[in-house]
């Protein structure tokens, strides 16, 4: 099953320079329903993602203050999609481990 969705990238504001995507929460719930069995270690989810004409694999993980799930967007991502923080980002997500 494939999920499509656009949503804001943000730089986390912590130390590291991590840019995340929240996932809209109709979309987290689909995802969170589907991969119930399939969870990894801190409730993670393993997905192949697609931004542009990159696509990679990764993990999402559950935010409980968004009570959704973020989509780590690493470097080398936003560098070949030219990304920023603010950019609208329309992402596919497809389930590993379905």
């Amino acid at each position: 099953m494939s999920y499509q969705f656009s949503a804001t990238l943000w730089l986390y504001s912590g130390k590291a320079a991590w840019h995340f995507i929240t996932l809209p929460p109709d979309v987290a719930d689909e995802i969170e329903t589907a991969s119930t069995a399939t969870e990894r270690g801190f409730g993670s989810v393993r997905v192949k993602a697609t931004i542009g004409s990159t696509t990679w694999a990764t993990s999402l993980f559950p935010d409980n203050a968004a009570q959704s799930y973020v989509l780590p967007v690493k470097k080398p991502v936003r560098t070949a999609e030219e990304l920023t923080a603010g950019d609208e980002v329309a992402v596919t997500l497809q389930l590993i481990d379905e």
